[in-house]
């Protein structure tokens, strides 16, 4: 299929399609007049380069999961490592969220006057500490 077919397909542009060329993420077969082929297999290709992006992976994380001959070697290690770097950061917008719906929500007249509201103020200034969040539990007075 040409380029264009495999644009259409894949909802990528020609553009990004030659840059996956020329950083080795996909090949293609040959060309038609002017424009590059692709083998069948190229969309299943790009839809793992999708999934990678999605995960957070770099582009060139990427490319090294696939060997010379064009086979996927995906270390495993590096997947769990990704996970829980995902686990961490899923906490972290979830306890951001929570603190969101809290200030959206908190009764007080002032947020300031909110104890659960200042505790989330004093602990956005801090650097990060292991196992610390933005959000304490609710202040059974507030």
């Amino acid at each position: 299929m040409d380029i264009a077919e495999v644009a259409a397909r894949s909802g990528l542009p020609a553009s990004t399609l030659r840059y996956y060329e020329e950083k080795g993420l996909i090949a293609s077969a040959g060309r038609r007049g002017l424009r590059r082929v692709f083998g069948a297999g190229v969309l299943e290709r790009l839809a793992l380069v999708a999934l990678g992006r999605a995960a957070g992976f770099s582009l060139a994380e990427i490319g090294a999961m696939f060997t010379a001959d064009g086979k996927l070697a995906i270390d495993r290690t590096l997947l769990t490592a990704r996970a829980d770097e995902l686990d961490h950061t899923i906490r972290k917008l979830t306890v951001l969220r929570d603190g969101l719906r809290h200030a959206a929500a908190c009764p007080a007249a002032s947020h300031l006057e909110c104890p659960r509201f200042r505790r989330i103020l004093a602990r956005a200034g801090q650097a990060p500490r292991a196992g610390a969040g933005l959000i304490c539990m609710p202040d059974p007075h507030a």
